[in-house]
């Protein structure tokens, strides 16, 4: 039986993603490191065989890609970072699935967009896919489509992305690898600081200085983005463990090492976490204060009547931000009526919207079902 230190969140969890940054992955040149990756798999092979599922998601497609390509560091350009994880991805899953291959595993590719886990039935697909590959064994590697996405539809970083992907499967644990074995109340490097060895609610990280940065010339992370990741997944009710790739068998043993996130909140559609954590609002609309109130005291859908002014331009489904007089913003939503006709609306019922504009005009502005507070 488990000992008095050992993580039942861990031991006990039958679906866990991982997700390993390029840090972790790669040598100081770009390149990938062999023994790095074959420690990984050896780990989540040893995770598949006590009779847990497994998601992995990768880092590394771009830094893989920089040395075929003569490059020494990460490119800064949108173009030149699409060659390289063109270039790299497939050396990253080729390496994959032979390591893989060692232990009778079999690797299958999965790239996504924001685009696959915010919307409906893009992340309704994409769930049945994740489920069919775990039923018939599959380990999937998952990363962003680097080739194709966009500065409008990227994630931003693999963290964000592990977390969704952990929401997006139903997982009982989310794992962070990092070349950080933790997180720390200050700069790991201070021999003053500690190691964060729990973390419950939000107030336990009072005090701590969480940097920024990932690691240079490879990464686009850093303990923030963890952080954030963290957020996420625990907001929907799941656990996460971060750590250093080095103590990744530890982890995943149920040791107390790194950062244990405790669960915050309960599993919400994953369109409202995308909508809440990856989404830029393209506009804002101001709430009077019967508004503000039916929102979020009540979660009731916004209506014309409560809407005092519209700044942005944005068509119908585009997320905007509400906020209340003041300008503080309260929640997000997919707003249904492009910006150039609201003005028309504003402080109007829906009764008189119906009879003077005709009845397509007496839907709500913004559904509760498409509406996230923050």
């Amino acid at each position: 039986m488990p000992g008095p230190e050992v993580r039942r969140e861990v031991t006990e969890a039958r679906r866990v993603v991982v997700k390993v940054g390029s840090s972790s992955l790669t040598t100081a040149q770009g390149g990938l490191d062999p023994d790095r990756l074959r420690a990984l798999v050896d780990v989540l092979a040893g995770l598949r065989a006590r009779g847990a599922e497994v998601v992995l998601v990768s880092s590394g497609a771009i830094a893989a890609g920089l040395a075929p390509l003569g490059l020494k560091r990460r490119p800064s350009g949108l173009a030149a970072q699409q060659a390289a994880a063109a270039v790299g991805q497939g050396l990253l899953v080729h390496r994959y699935t032979a390591e893989l291959a060692r232990h009778d595993i079999v690797a299958g590719q999965v790239l996504l967009t924001i685009d696959d886990v915010g919307r409906r039935a893009h992340h309704r697909n994409a769930h049945q896919t994740f489920v069919k590959l775990l039923e018939l064994g599959v380990l999937p590697i998952v990363n962003e489509n680097d080739t194709v996405a966009t500065t409008e539809i990227r994630f931003g970083d693999n963290d964000r992305l592990a977390a969704l992907v952990a929401h997006l499967v139903h997982a009982d644990l989310l794992v962070l690898l990092s070349d950080v074995d933790g997180l720390y109340d200050g700069h790991p490097d201070d021999p003053a600081s500690s190691l964060v060895a729990e973390v419950s609610v939000d107030a336990d990280l009072d005090g701590v200085r969480i940097g920024g940065t990932g690691s240079a010339g490879v990464g686009t992370g850093g303990m923030q983005t963890k952080v954030e990741a963290a957020r996420i997944a625990t907001g929907a009710g799941i656990p996460v463990v971060l750590t250093s790739a080095a103590r990744a068998g530890d982890a995943l043993a149920g040791d107390p090492v790194g950062t244990l996130f405790r669960p915050t909140g309960r599993r919400r559609p994953i369109r409202l976490l995308w909508l809440a954590h990856v989404t830029e609002a393209h506009g804002v609309l101001s709430l009077d204060p019967g508004a503000v109130r039916a929102v979020v005291e009540r979660r009731a859908s916004l209506l014309a009547a409560g809407v005092t002014a519209v700044t942005g331009r944005f068509v119908a489904g585009d997320p905007v931000d509400l906020a209340d007089l003041d300008g503080r913003v309260v929640a997000r939503g997919l707003v249904n009526f492009d910006a150039d006709e609201l003005p028309a609306l504003l402080g109007r019922s829906s009764r008189e919207l119906g009879r003077d504009l005709g009845s397509a005009y007496e839907r709500e502005v913004v559904h509760r079902d498409d509406l996230v507070l923050l």
